[in-house]
Order: C-alpha cells, then sequence, then structure tokens
C-alpha cells in the first residue's frame, strides 16, 4: 500500500513539474515570439530586434534549458521516492 501512495506522490509531482515547464515553454516561445513581439521589438540584442529572436532562436534556447531542468528535477524527485539506480 505505501508503495501505491509513493507512486501516486511521485506522478503527481512529476505532472506538477512537466505543467510549470510546458507553461514557460508556451510563454517563451508564443508569447514572446508572437504575442509580444511588438513590445519586445522596441529593444535589440546584437542589431536584431528581442521579438524576432525569441521568434527564431530564443524559444529553442529556452527548451533546450528546459531539458537540462528537468532533468535535474527528475533526479531530484528520484531520490526523494528512491526510485534512483
Amino acid at each position: 500500500m505505501k508503495d501505491i501512495k509513493n507512486a501516486k506522490a511521485y506522478w503527481k509531482e512529476n505532472i506538477r513539474y512537466l505543467t510549470v515547464l510546458l507553461v514557460i515553454w508556451f510563454v517563451v516561445s508564443f508569447g514572446a515570439g508572437i504575442l509580444f513581439k511588438d513590445a519586445l521589438n522596441s529593444i535589440k540584442i546584437g542589431g536584431f530586434k528581442l521579438g524576432f529572436w525569441f521568434a527564431q532562436q530564443g524559444s529553442m534556447y529556452v527548451f533546450v534549458i528546459l531539458i537540462f531542468v528537468y532533468v535535474r528535477l527528475m533526479n531530484k524527485l528520484d531520490k526523494k521516492y528512491g526510485y534512483d539506480v
């Protein structure tokens, strides 16, 4: 019975991490690249407008960073619930 409770708590926390990271990814890729493009275009980085940069490259960089953050969070979660090998 304890294993089932552990598994449910583990999965619930995993889903919470996924939700937060996917919301961040959505805000950066869709929000910064499309919705807030006009406001961000007033800022320039390396001669390019920030809205354009997020639409072309920034969202990919954030996605890669989120992958590493997810790996780190899951390693901690595995240790917390005793699923690490």
